[in-house]
């Protein structure tokens, strides 16, 4: 077992339920864990539980009259006028009970990962409550409410003085963390997701790339709907490579969301596992080659909840711990466990089928304007090192 990684979990993390028909679903911790237990790749000395973050942690990135207004919510003492004005009570983000409880300890758990890995107690750290990657300062927004990732890195630059950067491959934009440091040099965000045309949020264009002393330290790839793995991958490798080039961060944060796939109802994407299987691969390496392996990785975004997510975060914790037996059939005693409850087959191998959807009759044009835009993305330091 590889104890340089560490594996942040509590079941009181689960309570993170907007409702029973919400997308937002934390059976998908279940699910992964119990994946990662049965496939004998997870051990019980892995595992640390998260501590709630405290009001001064939160009020590092958090508006103070946010945070009071989300307990209110949470004890049913707020109305639906003052929620909506911050957010919740909204369809995509409605109120549930002890919901600031519940999302300080998600803050919490990306903290505690943020003092192993740079303290040098772990090297590397998963934390797939976290990843809550549209909190703004004082609004909720898009099944999110604090912002873990924005905290955690706040928290990273203050108490370790730190760079960050910053890499999000969900399929949605990663504008929390993004407009939480557009103006600061010593944050670099990168964020690869599906173009704002069709998706929420509608931002994620080339043309922020900060601001103030921040200029040029946010990068966005937005990759066109039905891109395929090759060409996700291809804007994925390059894109990360080139930029931890240019930044030299001291530790890498990574948001997981998985719903680029082509089995997630909620996007327009077309990746497969293999590209899950890929995404932190390329983490790892650029962790050892420029933070001296410090990688902290979240969750994020993924709503194909039993064929998807825990096949592909699992992998993560496979990558983390240099196991590399994530591959042919998956344990028969997880799909035995679950299939009752699940309300499609699950899957029976780590890797997806070879032909899962027709062919793409745009994929070439796909792939071209997919280029494009990472060129244009890229256009700056590719200058910059020219010059040099």
């Amino acid at each position: 077992m590889n104890d340089d990684s560490i594996f942040i979990y509590s079941p009181a993390l689960l309570n993170y339920r907007f409702n029973a028909h919400h997308p937002f679903s934390p059976i998908r911790l279940q699910l992964t864990l119990d994946l990662l237990e049965k496939s004998n790749a997870i051990d019980t000395r892995n595992i640390v539980p998260p501590r709630p973050a405290t009001r001064e942690e939160l009020t590092l990135i958090h508006d103070p009259q946010f945070v009071d207004a989300v307990k209110l919510a949470g004890n049913g003492m707020l109305s639906s006028e003052l929620a909506e004005s911050y957010g919740f009570g909204t369809e995509d983000t409605p109120i549930f009970p002890n919901m600031h409880e519940v999302t300080s300890l998600i803050v919490g758990g990306a903290l505690t990962a943020a003092d192993y890995v740079m303290s040098g107690k772990a090297k590397h750290a998963l934390h797939l409550s976290g990843g809550l990657h549209h909190g703004f300062r004082g609004k909720a927004s898009g099944f999110c409410i604090y912002n873990d990732i924005s905290v955690a890195i706040k928290y990273i630059q203050e108490k370790y003085h730190a760079r960050v950067l910053y890499i999000d491959t969900d399929a949605h934009h990663g504008d929390g963390v993004q407009w939480a440091f557009y103006d600061d040099a010593n944050v670099c965000t990168l964020s690869i997701h599906e173009t704002g045309r069709y998706l929420f949020p509608g931002t994620g264009n080339i043309s922020e790339r900060g601001q103030g002393s921040g200029y040029g330290y946010s990068f966005n790839i937005p990759v066109d709907a039905f891109t395929e793995d090759e060409s996700f991958l291809d804007c994925y490798r390059t894109a990360f490579s080139e930029v931890a080039e240019f930044f030299k961060p001291d530790v890498i944060i990574t948001q997981n969301g998985v719903d680029a796939h082509y089995l997630d109802p909620l996007t327009h994407l077309y990746s497969t596992m293999n590209t899950f299987m890929e995404v932190p691969k390329l983490a790892h390496q650029l962790a050892h080659q420029y933070c001296d392996g410090r990688w902290i990785a979240v969750g994020g975004g993924g709503y194909d909840l039993w064929r998807v997510v825990p096949r592909a975060w699992a992998s993560i914790w496979f990558e983390m711990t240099e196991n590399r037996t994530n591959t042919g059939i998956l344990p028969e005693n997880w799909a035995v466990k679950w299939q009752e409850h699940a309300d499609c087959a699950l899957p029976i191998s780590w890797e997806d089928e070879q032909q899962m959807y027709e062919p793409i009759p745009r994929k070439v044009e796909i792939t071209e304007k997919n280029k494009q835009t990472l060129e244009k993305a890229l256009y700056s330091i590719r200058k910059e090192r020219k010059i040099e």
